[in-house]
């Protein structure tokens, strides 16, 4: 697929296209989360989209993401659900949609009268609201137009030699042509920081990618766990040093333009590595508990219109507000697994063809699902999100420019 090759996208007010047009329903509390819940279900729509955060307290990192995906592209109408008496309050959070050209709404279900009032009016809201996207406004989209995110899970030895392989060959096409990468899993790139500085874009970048390092290394000595398990070992991988190799490989061979923070979208299109490490000086207080949809919501947070999920060893998990694309280069995790998995990278490995036609047929896949195709994930079901509590410095990657 050349960058002509395109599809109708939602347009947004902001000039923004998404490739789905869904209704966002956003618990502020975990105390309103069934509610939010049962509104979802009983719309009886899949563009009815889940996601809140637990936490009663206040944090701006938390907040600063529910944020993120209510401007996102791919969200056309929010409903935000409070119980009444957290920090996060959803009438703010409905007022920012409004602003942002979104239909919106918001309960406290301390108002409301309770779970059973809470979900009939919010049903019926949401079903009017996804009238209302009906007409939302179409253009042509390209390649050039997607933010896609990568990381990856479940790693084993063929990650590296197939699955990471084929998404940073498809990275290139997608910088090439005009589009954003993400990359992220700083973490899994211990070893490499040679490598990484040696792509820097320009001396600024180089600068971002040496603190970004050196913080997440401090920080894996700190909590005393580097990113790697028993899995990634039973799956081949003998070291963190191999697996970062294979990790790394994701992002291609293009110039790094710079470090974003999560639910900062990249200023301009290129190649982007995401730091989704807590800043120093909040380990202190505890360490957060990362896992693979806290990465791929920390993708999407950036604007992400699709992740890629790379996993050898097998993976059942989607993402909320964008869809996702679960790649492995293990022929058997595939066969056994194939009502997950959505892309086989394994013939590669079998020389059934070369890397340029697989990188071929990723392309065709992402335009199919950025036309609309479901992944296995939406199919079943799967919109998995986690939000937790951390602390990330937003004003700037590097402490030195805030002189």
């Amino acid at each position: 697929m050349n960058n002509d090759t395109g599809w109708q996208g939602y347009v947004r007010r902001d000039g923004r296209m998404g490739i789905r047009n869904r209704v966002l329903v956003m618990y502020t509390v975990k105390c309103a989360e069934f509610v939010a819940q049962q509104i979802v279900r009983e719309s009886g729509s899949p563009d009815a989209e889940l996601v809140g955060f637990d936490g009663c307290t206040d944090n701006q990192y938390a907040v600063n993401l529910l944020i993120s995906l209510i401007r996102h592209p791919n969200i056309g109408a929010v409903l935000a659900v409070g119980l009444g008496c957290e920090y996060v309050q959803p009438e703010w959070l409905s007022e920012l949609a409004a602003k942002e050209g979104k239909p919106a709404a918001w309960m406290l279900i301390q108002r409301e009268g309770g779970t059973l009032p809470s979900v009939e009016k919010g049903v019926r809201w949401v079903r009017a609201a996804l009238e209302t996207l009906r007409d939302t406004p179409r253009a042509a989209m390209r390649l050039s137009d997607l933010v896609i995110g990568a990381e990856c899970g479940g790693s084993d030895a063929t990650s590296g030699l197939a699955g990471n392989v084929v998404v940073g060959r498809f990275f290139d096409r997608l910088v090439d042509a005009g589009g954003t990468a993400l990359f992220e899993e700083i973490v899994e790139a211990v070893g490499l920081d040679q490598l990484l500085l040696n792509r820097a874009a320009n001396a600024r970048a180089r600068e971002e990618l040496r603190y970004t390092y050196d913080k997440a290394l401090d920080y894996c000595r700190q909590v005393r766990q580097y990113s790697v398990s028993p899995g990634n070992f039973a799956g081949g991988l003998s070291t963190i040093e191999e697996k970062s190799m294979g990790a790394v490989v994701k992002s291609g061979t293009r110039p790094i333009q710079g470090v974003v923070k999560v639910s900062v979208p990249p200023p301009r299109p290129g190649l982007w590595l995401l730091d989704s490490t807590p800043d120093p000086y909040w380990m202190q207080f505890g360490i957060t508990n990362p896992n693979d949809n806290e990465g791929l919501m920390d993708l999407i947070s950036c604007g992400a219109h699709l992740v890629f999920l790379v996993t050898g060893r097998g993976s059942v998990v989607g993402s909320a507000v964008a869809p996702c694309l679960k790649i492995t280069g293990n022929a058997d995790t595939f066969a056994r697994m194939a009502g997950d998995m959505d892309f086989d990278a394994s013939p590669v490995l079998r020389g059934e063809c070369g890397m340029d036609a697989l990188t071929d047929r990723l392309t065709r896949l992402v335009a199919e699902t950025a036309a609309g195709a479901p992944t296995k994930s939406e199919r079943l079901g799967h919109r998995e999100f986690y939000i937790p509590y951390k602390y990330q410095d937003r004003e700037t990657v590097l402490p030195a420019c805030r002189k």
